[in-house]
This record gives structure tokens, sequence and C-alpha cells, in this order.
């Protein structure tokens, strides 16, 4: 919307269920405040503070692209809403006129509206309901073809009077939800490349998690086009998850040896065990409190109740599978609102696609698992190897 040269803007942000965490509530809104500081550091120069539940994230530089601001805070986990909004002194015929001002587009071409009005500051001398009845009567004498409609209103004007100033904005939009990313700890995402992982490091960061990622590549099974995928895929994350370290681990000769002295049909398994073991190494340098993947219950044949418990029990750490009761729509649902939907079906090979057995078991047991690991006893050795040589690249904001 155009914007008077002397109207000032900012985003106000409103916190989520962090407010629930009494006793711990300042370590919350702590790692909240940086998360902000950092995401919107380089759009420009802003002064970020907390008063009252809500965050003001308010630029210092008059030409900061405030729609770049509010871009970025609707990414931020533990932000219930937020709002862009015009700042005003607290008096009553200036809250008018910013209200004219910066909602008059919206109200020159609705049909219906109202008036929604907070009072923080009780020193001001109105109360909610005087500020919304008489504003609502400045509204209508400039807009007669409006009407009040308070259920369901095109355009809601509303007014906070808070300790620093008067705010007038119009509806709240819905903000990432969840809590601060680090405030749950660190987790380890295998990133495959696929649809349903990047949406479950999406899922775990938003209950708190920070994440670093792994993912295994083949050579030449697998090309550079197969790798720069994941890496774009990272990079498309990290609006909602943050910085994080990505390792590619080299996979092709710990593969190649399950392939060569494994039964075919327990393959897919014996894989995804090796795989867990080697995140757990990397996650132990890393100071990883858990691992996190894709799966969903039997969608593939590795992914019954019976596969996925002989994949945990390959190591110690525990593993997170945030879309493990849902199907294939809703998880690509998600990944279309996040962004990483497009680069996901990019057609480039993945390792766990490769020498595939045409008739898996779906129904292996433990025991004839860690029976065929029994007849593979350099396995461990390449994972360890594997494990060791794997570079880190960092992927940051």
């Amino acid at each position: 919307m155009p914007r008077c040269k002397w109207m000032k803007q900012l985003i106000i942000a409103y916190l989520g269920e962090m407010t629930l965490k009494e006793l711990n509530r300042a370590t919350f809104e702590s790692a909240l405040m940086k998360t902000i500081r950092r995401r919107v550091k380089s759009i420009g120069e802003c002064k970020v503070y907390l008063a009252r539940s809500t965050v003001y994230i308010e630029p210092l530089d008059d030409d900061a692209d405030i729609a770049q601001l509010e871009d970025a805070v609707s990414r931020i986990f533990g932000i219930a809403a937020y709002s862009k909004a015009a700042v005003c002194e607290k008096d009553f015929d200036k809250i008018c006129d910013t209200a004219l001002a910066y909602l008059g587009d919206e109200l020159a071409v609705a049909k219906t509206f109202k008036v929604s009005a907070k009072r923080s500051d009780k020193r001001f001398g109105m109360d909610s309901m005087e500020i919304a009845r008489e504003l609502g009567g400045v509204v209508l004498s400039k807009y007669h073809h409006l009407t009040v409609d308070v259920k369901k209103p095109d355009v809601n004007v509303i007014v906070e009077i808070r300790d620093f100033a008067a705010y007038v904005h119009g509806a709240k939009k819905q903000g990432a939800g969840g809590l601060p990313v680090s405030t749950s700890g660190k987790a380890t995402l295998l990133l495959s490349g696929g649809i349903d992982s990047p949406v479950a490091g999406y899922m775990m960061a938003k209950r708190g998690l920070s994440l670093i990622a792994v993912h295994f590549a083949s050579p030449p099974y697998t090309s550079e086009r197969a790798r720069q995928k994941v890496v774009d895929l990272a990079y498309e994350i990290i609006p909602y998850t943050g910085n994080m370290n990505l390792y590619v681990v080299p996979y092709t000769k710990p593969q190649e040896y399950i392939r060569d002295h494994a039964p075919a049909d327990l393959f897919t398994v014996l894989m995804r065990r090796s795989m867990m073991r080697i995140a757990n190494i990397i996650s132990k340098k890393e100071g990883s409190l858990g691992l996190i993947t894709g799966e969903s219950l039997a969608q593939v044949a590795s992914q019954t109740l019976n596969a996925l418990a002989c994949t945990d029990a390959a190591q110690d750490l525990p593993v997170l599978r945030p879309c493990i009761g849902m199907d294939k729509t809703e998880i690509t649902d998600i990944s279309r609102k996040i962004g990483t939907f497009e680069t996901s079906i990019q057609p480039f090979e993945d390792c766990c696609t490769i020498f595939t057995p045409p008739h898996p078991k779906t129904k292996p047991s433990l025991a004839e698992i860690e029976a065929a690991e029994a007849e593979m006893p350099d396995l461990l050795e390449l994972e360890a190897t594997a494990a060791e040589e794997t570079p880190v690249e960092y992927i940051n904001l």
C-alpha cells in the first residue's frame, strides 16, 4: 500500500505457545529474540525489542524493505501471528489520521469493516470500546459506502495502544507457530533429496530443534546434480530451520559392500541400518541428540513396522519421524507450502533407489538382519571411514 512520507512502519510479532512455559519462559524469549535479530540483519538495521508478549521489529533505515522484513518474520518459529503496522502518537486525532491514511486504499474498495481496539496502556483517556466506536464513526463519515460487519469484515482496522506508541494495522497474519529453534536441542536430519525429508526437518525445527543434515551420495551411481539438489533443498529450508551444517557422506564403498555380501531381499533395511550408524557417528561429533527421518508408515517396504524396528535397533539415538502418520498428499502439501516441492521432484539419482531389490522383504526380523550383518565383518570399518572422510558444508542464510 502507498505510504505517506510522515508514516513510520514496523512489524509487530505476537508470541505463541512459549507464553505457557512459566518458569523457563525467559529462555524461550531470549532464543526467539536472537533468532529474529539474526534473520533480519541482512535486510537492514533494525531495533528489536520485547514488551508484554509482543516483539517489535523496527527498521532504523527509512528506506528499509518492510515487505522483505515481513516475509522473514513469517518464517520464524515461535511467532504465532504478526502484522505490518503504522506507528503514531497516543493521540486519538492522530490515530484517526493514521488509520485513514494507512488503510485507506483497502477501505475504499471494501464493502464492510470493523474496528478492533486494545489498550495496554491504561493511562490513555479512552477505553477499548470507546476507541473502536469513535474511530468507526470517523471511518463511516469518510467512506459512506461501508457498513459494519463484526463477524467477517472485509477490512479489520486494528488499533493497539501500547507502552511506546499507538499502532494501526489490518488483520493479523498467521505466523509459523511452534517454538524457537534451538530451545529443544539439536538433531540430525537424514536429508535424502525426496519430498518427505525436508518436510520432516521443517516439522521438527518447528518443535524447537536446531538441525544438522546428513546426505548419502554414491558416485558414480549418483551424480553431482543429485548432490546439488540436496544442497538446494538445504538452502530452501533454512529460512525456517536456521543455519545448518550439511554432511554429504561418500557412501559408495559401504553400499557396494552390502550389495555384494548380503541377501538381496534384505538389502534396503541393511543399507538403512548402515546409514543410521554413520549418522550416529556424525551426530555424536556434532552434539546432536537424535535423528530425524521423513519416513511414513508403510509408504514403502522399508517403512513397515518390522523394518523400522530393525532400523532403529542399529544405533542408540532416538529416531524422530514427524511424517509417520501422514499420507503422501499431506506431506506434499507441506512441501509446497515451504517451497521445497519443485526441487524435491527433480529427477536426479538418489542412492536409496540404486541397487533396490525387485522384491524387498517387508517383515524382516532383527535376528535375520543381525545374522546377515555378521557375514559382513568389514562393514563397520567402511562406515567409520565414510563418516571420518565426510566434509562439512555450511548452509547459511
